[in-house]
């Protein structure tokens, strides 16, 4: 080979190296700028970054202030379209106009008559046949508030009031019904709101100190019927005391109307009478059998232990052997007027009805003068 033709093959094969060494040259440069091109950021859920969840509204949970035993009222449901606009025409107003009527039954000896069923029962209201809409027996809780007497007007029957009191509890709570109790005195007050616990209630009798004072009967009567009202079952007020009225702000026609008006039953045991009738005594003796009379209630006038263990039995008794009757007077004007109710035995003339004499009807707000 001539040094001519080395020369030029030294040459070729020179250029040829160059231009590979060039293309390594360019491939590991585009190699390192291609993930920062080319990637895309990886979504990942994690809990720290959920997608968007619509989690169901709470309703918050108020504890009472009062008491710990206070029954916690049910929290109203929250709206199913909280944003939704709703127009004020296609609102509907439901309010229920249901009078409950506890009734007890007896014969002409006084035994309690059970199994009557609805048909069994007529309803008169002002006179006019009416259509009961339900009848439940006595399985109904019992929410009662008793009042204690505090005042000095039963400072010689102090102990007898306290036993009497400490009794009650005993004879007539079920495990389902609840109790508070009330301090009648000048200013009338909740001394224990509603519990099932009875030593707690027996614990609130024995803390009360020596009586004195006046007796606001009626304001504690009227204060006891609004703190009941909220709750579900048969609301009863139980009055240990001697019936006399002092000092309240409101008068007994206006008592009368607001514990009907609650639908509350009245039974009253009235103790400190018998040592000796005078007529202050026997005018509180007619006015606490008118309280319990026009409620459906009774009134018991115990003077020894025994009967007062036997008016106990008797209210106990009641309790658990009622009729729970309801009306709706769906067709009547909501006038907040007084209506007449009688309710009979169609079946049977012999038999005697204990039950409320008549209910008020709600009076609707804002009428116009055609909008009934």
């Amino acid at each position: 080979m001539s040094p001519l033709s080395l020369l030029n093959s030294h040459s070729a094969l020179t250029l040829v190296l160059l231009f590979v060494m060039s293309c390594a040259s360019l491939v590991v440069a585009q190699s390192g700028r291609n993930p920062q091109k080319t990637s895309k950021p990886v979504t990942t859920k994690t809990k720290s970054s959920p997608d968007p969840v619509a989690e169901p509204v709470k309703s918050p949970v108020t504890p009472n202030s009062k008491n710990s035993q206070t029954p916690s009222k049910p929290a109203p449901s929250p709206a199913e379209n909280p944003g939704e606009e709703i127009d004020p025409a296609d609102t509907v107003r439901v309010s229920s106009n249901l009078v409950p009527i506890p009734a007890s039954v007896v014969d002409s000896r006084g035994f309690a008559i059970t199994g009557l069923k609805m048909e069994d029962f007529e309803l008169l209201v002002d006179g006019q046949v009416r259509a009961i809409s339900e009848l439940t027996r006595s399985e109904t809780p019992v929410r009662l508030a008793m009042l204690f007497d505090n005042s000095g007007s039963l400072d010689s029957a102090r102990e007898f009031e306290k036993q009497a009191a400490m009794h009650f509890f005993r004879k007539v709570l079920r495990p389902a019904d609840e109790a508070a109790i009330y301090s009648i005195e000048t200013d009338s007050y909740l001394a224990q709101p509603l519990t099932r616990d009875i030593p707690r209630l027996e614990r609130t009798i024995e803390g009360f100190g020596r009586p004195q004072g006046a007796t606001s009967l009626f304001d504690a009567i009227i204060d006891a019927a609004g703190y009941l009202r909220p709750y579900v079952g048969r609301r009863i007020l139980v009055i240990v005391s001697d019936g006399i009225e002092t000092t309240s702000r409101n008068d007994f026609e206006t008592t009368i109307q607001r514990v009907l008006a609650d639908d509350c039953q009245i039974f009253i045991v009235q103790t400190g009478l018998y040592e000796g009738a005078n007529l202050r005594a026997l005018a509180a003796e007619r006015r606490m059998e008118q309280l319990a009379g026009q409620t459906g209630g009774a009134v018991y006038l115990p003077k020894t232990t025994s009967e007062l263990d036997l008016a106990f039995q008797q209210i106990a008794a009641d309790l658990a052997q009622q009729y729970v009757l309801s009306y709706y007077p769906g067709d009547e004007r909501r006038d907040g007027r007084f209506h007449a109710i009688e309710l009979r035995v169609r079946s049977r003339k012999d038999l005697r009805i204990r039950a409320r004499k008549g209910y008020y009807s709600p009076k609707r707000p804002n009428l116009a003068a055609n909008d009934w």
